[in-house]
This record gives C-alpha cells, sequence and structure tokens, in this order.
C-alpha cells in the first residue's frame, strides 16, 4: 500500500483525536540545515508517477500459473499485451489500478493465484475493520495480522521486537520452498501491509530498511522509490524494519473513513503518503509546474535552493537520485500520460514537454521507453477486447 494525498478531513470519532495533515517540512537537507522552499504557482501537469512493466509482469505470475487468457486480463485492465515485450515500458497508476481490479475479480483471490490457497475476498476489509478500533499502531498490526494468518498456509506474518526494543519489524516466515509466485505474494504483503499501516496513522511511516526474497532486478523497478528506503534483496525472509517508537502512535481512522478507504482501493495504496519531504520528490513537484517551458539546469535550481551544485548533487546522491534523471523521469511520465489519455499529437506532446523539435522527442523517449513514441501509443491503442463477465476464464 502507499502513498501522496493527506486524507480528506472527517469528523473525529469520540475517543479519537484527528490530527489534520501534517504539512512536508521545506525541502530539508542535512540536519541543521534548510533549503529554501520552491514556489509552484502553476498548475501542475499530469507526471504522476508511472510504474515499470517489470511489475506488471510480475503481478501475472498466478494467473500465468493457473493457465488464464493472459491476454484478456491485460485488455480488460486497458494494457495492451505488446508492452511486455518492451523491458522499458512502462503503465500508468489508472491502468495498474485497474489490473488488479480485475485479477482480484477474476481469480476471486486477493492474492491473484499466487498461493496454493486462495485469499478470499474481503479479508483485507475485515482485518482494515479490526484495526480501525484499535487504539494504537502496535494494537491495529496485531489485529490485522491475526486475520490474515487464518488464510495463508505459506508464509506466517509477525510483528517482531528488536531485544532492545528499539526496532519493530513485520516479518513473514515462510513455511514452503520459495517460488517465484511465493516470493512476489510476500513482498506484495508487505507493499499492502506498509499501506494499510500509513493510512491508519493518518502519515508516512519512514522505513530503516526492506528485506525482500527475491534477487536483485535486472531491469528498472520502483521498489525502493515505493518504500523510500534501503532494499536487501536475496533474503531468507521478507521483512519491514522500522523505528518501534511508531507502534504507539495512535490510530486515526474510524468506520467512516474506512469504508471511504475501501471504495479508492487499490488507487490510493499505490499513492497516498507519497514522502514529498524529501528532496528529489520536491524537486519534482516544482519541475511538473513547468513542463512546458525549458527545465531549469543543475545551477539554476541549486541558486533557487541557495545551494551549491556540488551540495545539490551530493544531496540528491544520498537519496539515490540525479537532477537529470529526474528531469528524465518526469518528462517520460508525463509523456506516456499524455499518449495513453488524450488525443494529442506527438508534435503537440512534443511541445508541452518543452522539446521545441519532434525528433528530440523521439530520441528521448526512446531512450527512456526502449520504443519510439509513435509506436509506444500504437501499442497502448490496440484494439481491447474485454471480458464481459467477473467469471474466471481459462486458455484453453
Amino acid at each position: 500500500m502507499h502513498i501522496v494525498a493527506t486524507p480528506a478531513h472527517r469528523h473525529p470519532v469520540p475517543g479519537k483525536q484527528r490530527s489534520t495533515a501534517v504539512p512536508g517540512p521545506a525541502l530539508a537537507g542535512t540536519t541543521g540545515t534548510t533549503i529554501a522552499p520552491l514556489a509552484t504557482t502553476a498548475t501542475p501537469a499530469p507526471a504522476r508517477h508511472t510504474i515499470a512493466i517489470h511489475h506488471v509482469d510480475q503481478i501475472l505470475l498466478g494467473v500465468r500459473r493457473l493457465g488464464f487468457d493472459i491476454d484478456a486480463v491485460l485488455r480488460r485492465a486497458a494494457i495492451s499485451p505488446a508492452l511486455l515485450a518492451s523491458p522499458n515500458a512502462r503503465v500508468t497508476q489508472d491502468q495498474y489500478a485497474a489490473l488488479i481490479r480485475t485479477l482480484r475479480r477474476t481469480t476471486r483471490d486477493e492474492l491473484w493465484g499466487l498461493l496454493s490457497r486462495p485469499v478470499p475476498p474481503g479479508v483485507f476489509a475485515h482485518a482494515a475493520g479490526a484495526m480501525v478500533h484499535s487504539a494504537t499502531l502496535e494494537e491495529a498490526i496485531q489485529a490485522g495480522l491475526r486475520q490474515y494468518r487464518l488464510h495463508l498456509d505459506e508464509f506466517t506474518p509477525r510483528l517482531h521486537l528488536s531485544p532492545d526494543g528499539k526496532t519493530a519489524s513485520l516479518i513473514l516466515h515462510g513455511h514452503a520452498p520459495a517460488t517465484p509466485c511465493q516470493i512476489f505474494a510476500k513482498s506484495t504483503f508487505a507493499f499492502h501491509a506498509y499501506g494499510l499501516i500509513n493510512w491508519l496513522v493518518a502519515r508516512r511511516v519512514p522505513l530503516s530498511h526492506v528485506d525482500l526474497g527475491s534477487g536483485p532486478p535486472q531491469a528498472l523497478t520502483d521498489t525502493e522509490r515505493i518504500f523510500n528506503t534501503t532494499v536487501r534483496y536475496g533474503q531468507s525472509c521478507t521483512a519491514l524494519h522500522f523505528d518501534a517508537a511508531w507502534l504507539r502512535l495512535p490510530v486515526m481512522q474510524d468506520p467512516a473513513g474506512l469504508r471511504e478507504f475501501l471504495l479508492e482501493t487499490p488507487h490510493k495504496l499505490l499513492v497516498r503518503y507519497r514522502d514529498n519531504s524529501c528532496l528529489a520528490e520536491r524537486i519534482r513537484l516544482h519541475l511538473r509546474s513547468h513542463l512546458d517551458d525549458e527545465l531549469p539546469s543543475l545551477e539554476q535550481m541549486a541558486q533557487m535552493l541557495r545551494l551549491t551544485p556540488q551540495t545539490l548533487s551530493r544531496r540528491l546522491r544520498d537519496e539515490g537520485r540525479g537532477y537529470q534523471n529526474i528531469k528524465d523521469n518526469l518528462r517520460r511520465d508525463a509523456a506516456i500520460g499524455m499518449l495513453e489519455h488524450s488525443c494529442l499529437s506527438l508534435q503537440q506532446v512534443a511541445l508541452r514537454l518543452g522539446f521545441s523539435e519532434l525528433s528530440t522527442f523521439h530520441r528521448a523517449f526512446k531512450k527512456w521507453t526502449g520504443v519510439a513514441p509513435g509506436e509506444y501509443r500504437q501499442r497502448g491503442m490496440q484494439p481491447i477486447s474485454p471480458i464481459q463477465d467477473d467469471s474466471p476464464r481459462q486458455s484453453a
């Protein structure tokens, strides 16, 4: 689960004092130093983070194992199957959320056929319902894990404290030889658990690090950005690690808020409580307002932040980012959104992204995704043949 907008205002429940949204700090650098905030007066362009096709390929592991018609499943989510052939391709958040909904309905399983026994639809809602009646985050996590342990055979999720009581760890203890399906099921469970934790306390809980059972990805993925921390691959257990002090936070949500949250799931798991306090994200937010202009150089951005270019580069490097990479990814995500959801010509898309020449946009887009923008749009616009009902459709 995950990550941006602040929760909608609702009246507080007796016994639960609902906090107002806490604004992120001004572009904070190292301790004791404040970076000048960036003004964003223009309306931001629709340039939300996109999702690597690698994650689409992984989420299909269960239905592939069960023999479902993959092309039909993808088309029902408005994703062209041809995109799977482009390792650098990406899909929009709306497409990925639609794929999750499609898989859940098609398989009647909240983990989409990844495990030997389906997790029946409604388990997530029941677990979340038990959690909102808890007083603290620790009580809520324990209540949710009790619900899930009734439905999981391959692994058991438990909350642990370190011997010194300073670190809390949500660890998924495996009981069967690891398979690609089981490994992805565990990472998915951790993702959903983290998003639910953030929602319960109405803020992002920072992780010290994440352990995953999968090996280091060969293709570009979004895992580190999503968790916003160090990810250790090839570990014996999948786990989330964070400061145990967060367990004492009060649960800020209520049953009315839960109904709204469930209506927004899974989309809000992808975008809620993004860490806009990190330097890279706040720079990206500023640049979104200026996509149709020439984006500032590193030196110009550093001047706006009242930093030296060397200091700006170092602080972005500490976050695992680079300034040129931020600009490229922003333009790539904006381009994909325009190609997927608008009738703009390629020339118009290029101009809106600040490219004076269509040929320059072509070269840049092919570098970002592996295919030219015209080919990308053609793949995405292949005829969609949606399945007409929710019953599982398996290939012959």
